[in-house]
């Protein structure tokens, strides 16, 4: 008997999802209830296959089972519909043979074919049915799709405790002041932040991060914290006077925080040292300026 289209594209849809798995028939019944010889008649389109069986497919293939199982429920609706026996005719009474003489010229009967045993046709109806269902179950997954975006709230991007965003990246631009008129002046309203390079890095015990930071445009350097704690104090000096910071407030604690600058060539040593609330040691680290 000649597959129906909806069980034709149930198969072909089976088909895929197994070649999607990667498994053969035997790593199929390794994996799911169902033996070998039945996935190959399910394959095959010789047997429709339980609805079970086309869900462990879809998980096995980590499909969404939505529109196999759409497939599936018109195939077996039609294959009901092939099943059901045909209404039982009643035999023809036998008529009275009239006379050789008095016989009319006998008149041909119309063939009647078993509809059942006709190779099935589509129908405008079916191909209806089966647009209508796959259109149902596309919207559903759209619609669950967009109630995630809507509804559910992202993973937040995991980030450093306390650790203030960066400034963002700009272009240069001209700083208000160069070398000696640079000393003791803070290096963000100066522009000094655009353009610089990082000296060094340090880590400290109590968990507060340090730099030392140069701009050869201003040709001064200083330092600054971020994570720290209030009460916490940075320092820094080159061959020149020390200047310093100090978290004296949560709104200090939750950003960067830069000591004034000091006036500096290629060749300066910078120094810096921590000096956390907890008294704990004190933490110092140095650069070279280039």
């Amino acid at each position: 008997m000649t597959p129906s289209p909806e069980r034709s594209e149930l198969t072909a849809a089976l088909r895929e999802l197994k070649r999607r798995t990667g498994l053969s028939l035997t790593g199929l019944e390794e994996r799911t209830p169902f033996s070998k010889s039945s996935w190959g008649r399910y394959l095959k389109g010789e047997t429709l296959p339980p609805r079970e069986a086309v869900r462990e497919l879809c998980r096995l293939a980590g499909e969404p089972e939505g529109h196999c199982l759409a497939l599936w429920e018109l195939a077996e609706s039609e294959t009901r519909g092939r099943a059901a026996p045909a209404p039982a005719e009643t035999p023809p009474q036998p008529s009275p043979q009239p006379s050789p003489a008095l016989s009319p010229a006998p008149a041909s009967e119309p063939v009647r074919e078993d509809p059942a045993a006709l190779p099935h046709k589509p129908t405008r109806h079916g191909s209806r049915r089966i647009a209508a269902v796959t259109a149902a179950v596309l919207t559903a997954a759209l619609a669950a799709a967009v109630t995630a975006v809507l509804v559910l709230p992202g993973d937040p991007a995991p980030e450093t405790p306390r650790a203030p965003t960066p400034p963002p990246v700009t272009p240069p631009v001209d700083p208000r002041c160069r070398d000696a008129a640079c000393e003791a002046r803070d290096p963000m309203n100066m522009r000094c932040g655009s353009g610089t390079r990082t000296l060094a890095t340090h880590s400290t015990a109590t968990g507060a991060r340090l730099e030392l930071r140069h701009n050869p445009r201003c040709g001064a350097s200083w330092a600054r914290m971020w994570s720290t704690e209030v009460g916490d104090r940075l320092e820094m000096t080159a061959a020149g006077p020390t200047h310093s910071a100090e978290v004296v407030d949560a709104l200090d604690a939750r950003n960067y925080l830069y000591t004034p600058m000091t006036t500096t060539d290629p060749g300066t040593v910078v120094r810096a040292c921590f000096r956390p609330a907890s008294k704990a040691p004190r933490e110092c680290f140095e650069a070279t300026v280039r």
